[in-house]
C-alpha cells in the first residue's frame, strides 16, 4: 500500500470513529464491512449512494448539480458539489426519475434555488470533498464546505434520519425544495405546511418517467422551528402552508457552536398521517447511532445468506458490493400498516402482503428473480402478489413499474417468467388460478406488438421498431406460460402457448444464420448488417444481430438445430467472441462490455456465455465466465462494466462467483460455470444450507474437472432448483486444463 493510500486509511478511520460509532458489537461475522458503494458510483455504472436497509422506500443520499445519462441515480463519483439530500432515488437505471423531498441544511442569507454548475455560488448548492464522506451500508456521512456543516444518514425502511451539526449562527437554516427532482422528474402539485413546533408535512406530485407519482411526508425535528417560511418556486407567500407547484419551506434555528439537530422524515404513498405513523413505528425515539446500528445489522444479516471462502479481500468486496446491489430494489411501496397506492391511484388498506415497486423486469428476469429464489425465498410471494395486483388494476402485468405507475419501458412482458419460475419451483403464498390469468391475460393483448404475435407469429419491422427484440421477448414469454399451462392440467393453453414459443424461429434467416427482421410481406429487411445498431429505431433493442441471435434461452436446443447442430452451433458461438465491426453512430451506449460482439454490460448477452454446455463443451463457458468476472467486475468505481440496472449485473456476478447460472428464466435449472470461490455456503429456506467447495481452485485451475453432490459422483453440467434447495455439500475438482470427460455426453448437457 502507498504513503497516500494508507494516509486516506488512517483518516477514514479517524472520521468513522467520529461519525459512526455502532451502538452494538456484531453478533455474527461483519460482511457489510465490505460493501464499498462507491463500486458503480463511476463510468456508467448509475448505482444509488447514500442511506438506505435492503428494499427500503427510502434511499436517502446527496444529489449532485450535475443533470447528465452518469447522474441517473443522482451521484457521481467524478462530482463535489450537494444540491441537498433526497430520500428516493434509483440505482443502476439509464433514466434520471425521482429524487423527492429535497433537505439541505445551510447558513447565512437564504437562497431558494439550488444555482448553476458554472456557478454554483448563486444558490444553495455546497462543495464537498470525497475525503471527508463515510458511506457504510445504512449510513452516510459529509461535511458541506460552504457551510461548514456536518451531515450524517441514516434510514430504516420508511424513514430518514438526519443529523446535522451546525456552527454558531443565528441564520441557520434548513430548505425544504419540493420542487426539485432528478432530471425527467417535474412537479406537478406540492403542498407543505407547519403542524406545530416541531413538525412539518406535505406532499409531492410529480411527473417523468413515471407518469404520476405521488409521495407524502412527514418530517419531526428534535429541536423548536424559530421560524417557518414558505414561497411558491421564488416567491415569498403569507402563513405556515401552501399548496402549489413548486412549493418550498425554510426552517430557521439559531445554532451553538457544534450543536447537533435531527430530523426525521417518514415517507407514505398514502399519506402524511401514514407518513407520520411511519416515523411513530420504526423510529420512535432520537438516538441516531442505534437506528444506524439497526441499519446496518439489517444489511449484514442479508450478507450472511451467502458467506464465501476466499484469500482475496478484493474478491470479498467485490462480491459483497455486488449482493448490496442486488437488494436496493424492489422496494417497499406500502405503509407500516399495510396500506399503499395502487396503480389504479385507488388506496388499498391494510394488504396482507408487502406491497412493492421498481419493477425493472427486462433486465432483472434474468438472473436477478432467479437469485432471490434461493436467498431471498420470503420476497417471492410479496413480488408475485405485488405483480398480480398491478395486474387487477392496470389490466396487465407489470412492464417496467415504479412508484404505482407504469412505464412500459423496454419490450416483451417480462413479469410473466418471474411468475411462471416462482409458480413452477412450488412456491406457495399466492393465488396460483389468478397467477395464471394474469400471465394469459398480458399475452393476449394487442398492444405492443402482440396482436402481430397471434395474427402472423411475428412481429413486423414497418409496423414497430425493436420488433426482433420484441418478438424473441415474447417467445421467452410465452414459454413460461405453457410450462404454467402444462403443470396445471391446461392442455389447450399449454399447445397454443407452447407453439407461440417456437415463435423465434420466424426471425431466423437460414442463409446467415442471424436472426432478423421481418417485413409485413413475410420478407427479411434489406440491406442487413448483424454489427449494426440503432438506437430505439432499430430492430433490436441495445443490441445487434450478433447478440440478439442467441436470446433463445427458453430452447436452445432448438436454436443449436437451427444452426445445424452442436458443431456449427460452437462454430458461431466462438465467433461471436472475436467478430469485429461497425455498429454505427446510432448504437446505444448500453453496448458496453464488449468480448468480440458479446456485450456483457447489456442483459440480452448475459445467458450467452452459458450455452456452451449445451452443445458438450463446457469448458469454453469456464474461460469466458472467469474472464468476465475478473475483468468486468472490479472493485474500482468504474468497476461494473454497464449500467447496474437494479440490480441485474451484480445478481449474474453473484451468481456466476457461485460456479452456476440460470439460463431458461423458467425453468429452475442451472448451468455450471466456473466457481470463483474455494467455498460459500448458502443460507435456503427452512433452515438448510448449501456448501459450495472448489478443490484446487486457482486463477489457474478455473476448469471444472470432475463433481459431486452430497456424496455421490455428479457428472452433469448442471443441477436443478430442487436439488440446490434441499441443500447439502456440492463439490468441483478444478483442474488447469479443459476436461473432455466431464459434462459433454449428451444425457449430461442440461435440458432446457
Amino acid at each position: 500500500m502507498n504513503k497516500i493510500n494508507i494516509k486516506r486509511s488512517l483518516k477514514m478511520l479517524l472520521l468513522s470513529a467520529f461519525f459512526y460509532q455502532p451502538a452494538s458489537a456484531q453478533q455474527n461475522q461483519n460482511l457489510t464491512k465490505y460493501v464499498d458503494e462507491y463500486i458503480g458510483t463511476g463510468g456508467h455504472g448509475h448505482v444509488f449512494l447514500g442511506a438506505n436497509v435492503p428494499f427500503g422506500a427510502v434511499q436517502l443520499g446527496p444529489t449532485n448539480i450535475a443533470q447528465g445519462w452518469d447522474w441517473c441515480s443522482g451521484y457521481n463519483i467524478s462530482d463535489s458539489t450537494i444540491i441537498g439530500f433526497q430520500h428516493t432515488h434509483l440505482s443502476g437505471t439509464g433514466i434520471g426519475d425521482l429524487g423527492d423531498l429535497t433537505f439541505m441544511p445551510t447558513t447565512g442569507p437564504v437562497m431558494l434555488t439550488k444555482g448553476t454548475q458554472k456557478n454554483i455560488q448563486s444558490g444553495y448548492t455546497s462543495l464537498f470533498s470525497h475525503k471527508d464522506e463515510i458511506v457504510k451500508p445504512g449510513f452516510y456521512a459529509v461535511k458541506l464546505k460552504r457551510y461548514n456543516i456536518g451531515v450524517r444518514l441514516t434510514a430504516s425502511e420508511r424513514v430518514g434520519v438526519h443529523e446535522y451539526t451546525f456552527p454558531k449562527s443565528d441564520q441557520a437554516h434548513i430548505i425544504i425544495n419540493l420542487q426539485e427532482g432528478l432530471n425527467w422528474d417535474r412537479p406537478t402539485q406540492t403542498s407543505i405546511k407547519q403542524v406545530n413546533a416541531t413538525t412539518i408535512t406535505g406532499y409531492r406530485f410529480s411527473t417523468g418517467w413515471s407518469k404520476d407519482q405521488r409521495i407524502f411526508f412527514a418530517a419531526v425535528f428534535s429541536k423548536p422551528i424559530k421560524n417557518f417560511s414558505v414561497y411558491d418556486s421564488l416567491v415569498a407567500k403569507t402563513g405556515t402552508a401552501l399548496t402549489g407547484k413548486g412549493a418550498k419551506g425554510v426552517l430557521t434555528f439559531a445554532t451553538a457552536a457544534g450543536e447537533k439537530m435531527l430530523i426525521k422524515v417518514g415517507v407514505s404513498p398514502v399519506s402524511s398521517e401514514n407518513a407520520l405513523m411511519n416515523i411513530q413505528a420504526e423510529t420512535p425515539g432520537w438516538n441516531f447511532d442505534q437506528v444506524a446500528a439497526e441499519a446496518d445489522q439489517k444489511w449484514n444479516n442479508q450478507l450472511q445468506k451467502i458467506v464465501i471462502k476466499t484469500a482475496s479481500e478484493t474478491q470479498k468486496k467485490i462480491f459483497y458490493t455486488a449482493m448490496f446491489h442486488t437488494m436496493i430494489a424492489p422496494s417497499i411501496f406500502n405503509d407500516h400498516n399495510g396500506d399503499y397506492l395502487g396503480t389504479d391511484k385507488k388506496v388499498y388498506r391494510k394488504a396482507a402482503f408487502t406491497n412493492l415497486t421498481t419493477f425493472s423486469l427486462w433486465d432483472t428476469y434474468r438472473a436477478l428473480n432467479p437469485l432471490y429464489t434461493l436467498i431471498q425465498p420470503e420476497k417471492i410471494s410479496d413480488i408475485v402478489n405485488s405483480m398480480l395486483a398491478i395486474y387487477q388494476q392496470q389490466g396487465k402485468l407489470p412492464v417496467w413499474h415504479l412508484m404505482g405507475s407504469e412505464t412500459n419501458t423496454m419490450v416483451g412482458n417480462s413479469a410473466i417468467p418471474v411468475v411462471a419460475d416462482a409458480y413452477l419451483k412450488g412456491f406457495k403464498g399466492f393465488d396460483t388460478n389468478l397467477a395464471f390469468e394474469a400471465v394469459k391475460a398480458s399475452a393476449m393483448k394487442d398492444d405492443r406488438g402482440l396482436k402481430f404475435v397471434k395474427t402472423l407469429g411475428y412481429v413486423p419491422a414497418d409496423s414497430t421498431a425493436e420488433s426482433v427484440a420484441m418478438g424473441l421477448e415474447y417467445s421467452i414469454d410465452d414459454s413460461g406460460i405453457a410450462a404454467m399451462a402444462q403443470k396445471m392440467g391446461k392442455p389447450d393453453d399449454y399447445q397454443y402457448f407452447g407453439k407461440r414459443a417456437q415463435n423465434y424461429h420466424n426471425y431466423f434467416d437460414p442463409k446467415t444464420h442471424f436472426m432478423r427482421a421481418r417485413l409485413n410481406g413475410n420478407e427479411f429487411r434489406t440491406p442487413f448488417s448483424p454489427f449494426q445498431s440503432r438506437h430505439a429505431v432499430g430492430d433490436y433493442t441495445e443490441g445487434n444481430g450478433w447478440q440478439y441471435t442467441w436470446l433463445v434461452p427458453q430452447d436452445v436446443k432448438g436454436l443449436i438445430a437451427l444452426q445445424g447442430g452442436d458443431k456449427p452451433f460452437t462454430q458461431k458461438l466462438d465467433s461471436l467472441f472475436v467478430a469485429e465491426g461497425d455498429m454505427g453512430k446510432e448504437k446505444s451506449p448500453d453496448i458496453s462490455g464488449l468480448i468480440g460482439q458479446y456485450a456483457h454490460g447489456n442483459e440480452p448477452s448475459h445467458h450467452i456465455i452459458y450455452l456452451y454446455p449445451y452443445a458438450g463443451q463446457p469448458w469454453k463457458t469456464a474461460e469466458k465466465v472467469r474472464f468476465v468476472m475478473n475483468n468486468f467486475y472490479t472493485d474500482k468505481p468504474d468497476g461494473i462494466i454497464g449500467n447496474e440496472d437494479v440490480g441485474q449485473m451484480s445478481a449474474w456476478y453473484v451468481l456466476s462467483s457461485l460456479g452456476f447460472y440460470q439460463v431458461n428464466p423458467a425453468s429452475g435449472i442451472y448451468v455450471f460455470g466456473s466457481p470463483l470461490f474455494n467455498e460459500a455456503t448458502l443460507k435456503l429456506a427452512q433452515g438448510k444450507t448449501l456448501h459450495v467447495i472448489a478443490k484446487n481452485n486457482s486463477a489457474q485451475n478455473i476448469y471444472i474437472q470432475s463433481a459431486s453432490f452430497n456424496g455421490k459422483k455428479y457428472t452433469h453440467s448442471f443441477i436443478t432448483y430442487q436439488d440446490l434447495v434441499q441443500g447439502g455439500d456440492l463439490v468441483f475438482e478444478m483442474g488447469s486444463k479443459p476436461s473432455t470427460s466431464w459434462g459433454v455426453l449428451p444425457a449430461d448437457r442440461p435440458q432446457n
